[in-house]
């Protein structure tokens, strides 16, 4: 797992994509389900318009194939470092930037397919 990755991926030129798209990126190796046609799907998922206006990182960390006690595992590691869930909440209270949010949700994902492989 090569670490970065998603950062590299995240508003990169000329595809511009944004924090959930960067997500699903950085992990397409690793999971079956990543296709090109989801990563287009998820473009409707940056900058807060997740559904329940979820981070579009965590939303995309969380649309990845875990059991769900390894989602609220990601969900919890996530709201430690941000404070809040939501893009707006996180905006508003300036806890991360936007690009520290894509990777804060891309060193949670590395820790659950460490954590997930052991298992």
């Amino acid at each position: 797992m090569e670490k970065n990755r998603a950062i590299s991926f995240f508003h990169r030129k000329p595809e511009n994509y944004n924090c959930a798209q960067a997500i699903l990126l950085a992990f397409q190796e690793e999971f079956n389900n990543i296709d090109d046609e989801k990563i287009h799907e998820f473009k409707a998922f940056g900058g807060g318009r997740a559904p329940k206006g979820y981070c579009g990182a965590l939303y995309a960390a969380l649309s990845l194939d875990f059991p769900e006690e390894v989602k609220n595992e990601i969900e919890s590691k996530f709201i430690q470092e941000a404070r809040f869930i939501t893009c707006r909440e996180i905006k508003t209270n300036k806890t991360l930037s936007c690009k520290k949010c894509v990777q804060l949700a891309e060193n949670i994902v590395n820790q659950a397919l460490v954590l997930h492989e052991q298992e």
